[in-house]
């Protein structure tokens, strides 16, 4: 994404009943597929758990098992040594004039791979990061000698199943519409891609690609970004009707390929994902279209349909992000995480695991000695808390009891609301701790907070 890079959007209200449904349905398609969710872990925040927290929270808590991160740092690739997790490093684009040459490369790998190799299962080193799109015409004409580069470099100190690529961005076509006429950039793509491709077909690695219809729609093409129902978009030349807009941007780079010869070389998406929350009014944000999105996008990827230049084919996708990044421009930009920095979740697309395995804890009675009821601590900001209310309001929770006329109404202060919030969340999702945490606003009582016509779930 470009940019890895008031108050929050008003939360859309939805039942519990929509998000346990979704939560089993990713399921079934996960375990169907025997296919789990790469994620893009970006640090761009101030407020992040260490990486030996986040390393141990995706290995025990979730199904996630490629991690992507936009730089080397060592803490990260350190923190995932010994697990199951493939992880995809990455080559600053300020480092890519300086690694074309093969000893800076071999300095490079010597220092951010060989100390970690093979303890940490480094999968993919992706040398810059929309490179293109940064108009850096030096940078740009040493893409590619930089990729051969590392991949010598790879060779040389006796690695050769870690693969080596760079993502794109859209920006890298001159026409993507109809996706049968998918071009590259004229001036790009004899120069710069057919290489680039030809590297790609020589060393078995991806071309990789960020599609992101969150930056592609209109008006009139909502439900065809969000794989909602609608009238599609019609390609004249091939007769196919596309009922979204992440199979034609998907299509339109095939096309691309193709037309330098290159239709056998493998796909990644890099990244792509939807905003949770954004700038208030602002066109097509909100919780329920990025439950939408990366939900369909997940069904869609791991049904093996592929799209209708590409039948049967699955693609390695990366969801952006791991985390809300406080630290990024924009509101929107800075909600694309499916965790907020204390894990707890801003949506679950069926990635979460319990004792029982992947799928929402239920909820069951708790004997009369072990009650507990999640509230806030008593230094917490009503800022805070009414931060922790929009959350767990518009995470699908019932929030009907703390409505005017509900029975949990009054008294009608933020503390008092964000109580019976916080705890219904808490009770909802299981009953763990890191449910009751709320960027340490929260903690656990075995106080009973129920009272008059107002009862506190347990």
């Amino acid at each position: 994404m470009a940019t890895h890079s008031s108050s929050p959007a008003k939360p859309f209200l939805f039942s519990i009943s929509f998000v346990i449904f979704l939560h089993h349905f990713l399921h079934h398609w996960a375990v169907a597929a025997g296919y789990a969710i790469g994620v893009n872990y970006g640090t761009v925040a101030d407020n992040l758990p260490p990486p030996a927290q986040v390393a141990s929270f995706i290995k025990d808590q979730t199904s996630i098992d490629k991690i992507k991160i936009f730089d080397a740092n060592p803490d990260i690739i350190r923190a995932f040594a010994n697990s199951n997790v493939s992880l995809t490093i990455t080559v600053g684009n300020g480092d890519v004039l300086a690694v074309s040459k093969l000893p800076a490369g071999q300095s490079w790998v010597s220092t951010n791979v060989l100390p970690y190799y093979p303890q940490t299962k480094i999968h993919r080193i992706d040398v810059g990061n929309e490179v293109i799109a940064t108009g850096d015409r030096s940078l740009i004409a040493h893409l590619v000698s930089a990729m051969k580069s590392v991949h010598e470099a790879l060779r040389l100190a006796g690695i050769s199943d870690i693969q080596v690529s760079t993502p794109h961005s859209m920006g890298i076509m001159s026409r993507s519409e109809p996706p049968s006429s998918g071009r590259f950039r004229r001036g790009y793509d004899r120069v710069i891609f057919a290489p680039m491709l030809e590297f790609h077909r020589r060393t078995g690695s991806p071309f990789m690609v960020c599609p992101y219809p969150f930056f592609g729609f209109t008006s009139k093409t909502l439900d065809y970004a969000l794989f909602k129902p609608n009238d599609g978009v019609f390609d004249n030349v091939t007769g196919v009707n596309y009922t979204n807009m992440f199979d034609a941007q998907m299509d339109a780079v095939f096309s691309a390929m193709k037309r330098l010869g290159y239709d056998d070389v493998d796909i990644v998406v890099a990244e792509t994902g939807w905003p949770s929350a954004g700038d208030p009014n602002q066109p097509g944000v909100s919780l329920d279209n990025a439950i939408s999105y990366n939900a369909n996008l997940v069904r869609h990827v791991n049904s093996g349909l592929g799209t209708p230049l590409m039948p049967n084919r699955t693609f390695d996708t990366y969801i952006f992000s791991l985390f809300n990044e406080d630290l990024k421009p924009g509101i929107s930009e800075q909600n694309f995480g499916l965790f907020r920095p204390d894990f707890s979740p801003v949506y679950d697309v069926g990635i979460l695991r319990n004792q029982q395995g992947v799928g929402p804890a239920p909820v069951t009675p708790a004997a009369p000695d072990d009650k507990k009821w999640c509230v806030p601590k008593d230094d917490a900001s009503d800022g805070a808390l009414q931060s922790n209310i929009d959350y767990v309001c518009g995470s699908g929770v019932d929030c009907q009891p703390i409505q005017n006329g509900g029975p949990c109404f009054e008294p009608n202060t933020v503390r008092s609301h964000a109580a019976y919030a916080m705890n219904a969340y808490y009770q909802a999702h299981g009953r763990n701790a890191y449910n009751c945490d709320f960027i340490g606003t929260a903690a656990i009582t075995t106080a009973n907070p129920s009272y008059q016509g107002c009862t506190y779930v347990a």
